[in-house]
């Protein structure tokens, strides 16, 4: 895990692609996000990044035929870590195109099942082949204390 040196100022970190898919592989849980009817839709989804020789992928299951199966091509991913006790945190973003893959071709069942937490029916295997993938993280300012501990002692 790499070490972020503490900040004076508040400010966003943009993050290397590297790191970006290392926090895509440590995940399981993010969120996708498309429009219906003209308005923005956000659903919970296990994932599990898939890595070829080509470009990264984000594969993930669902039950045919409901929202998420029926989504527009034009789709955006994304996970995070949030440390609410040091007011800091992280988020990775792909925004791409969301294709239905036949789970038998080329092992992709056997190598890249995204293992949802409710598995009855979740038959629907997508993947989103990404055109984009950025990632931020934020760092907090110091606390200045209005005034000196010891002179409350």
């Amino acid at each position: 895990m790499r070490t972020v040196s503490r900040m004076t100022e508040p400010g966003l970190e943009e993050l290397p692609l590297d790191e970006c898919l290392q926090l895509l592989r440590d995940g399981s849980v993010g969120r996708i996000a498309f429009t219906v009817d003209d308005f923005p839709v956000v659903f919970p989804v296990n994932f599990r990044l898939v890595e070829t020789s080509a470009a990264p992928w984000i594969a993930l299951r669902t039950r045919p035929g409901n929202i998420i199966d029926r989504a527009p091509l034009a789709t955006a991913f994304e996970i995070d870590g949030i440390d609410e006790g040091h007011r800091e945190g992280w988020s990775v973003l792909v925004r791409g195109t969301l294709e239905h893959v036949d789970p038998d071709a080329a092992g992709f069942r056997e190598r890249f099942d995204p293992e949802p937490w409710l598995v009855t029916e979740r038959e629907s295997w997508l993947a989103i082949a990404p055109f984009a993938i950025t990632g931020r993280r934020l760092h907090p300012t110091e606390q200045v204390w209005a005034f000196q501990v010891s002179a409350h002692l």
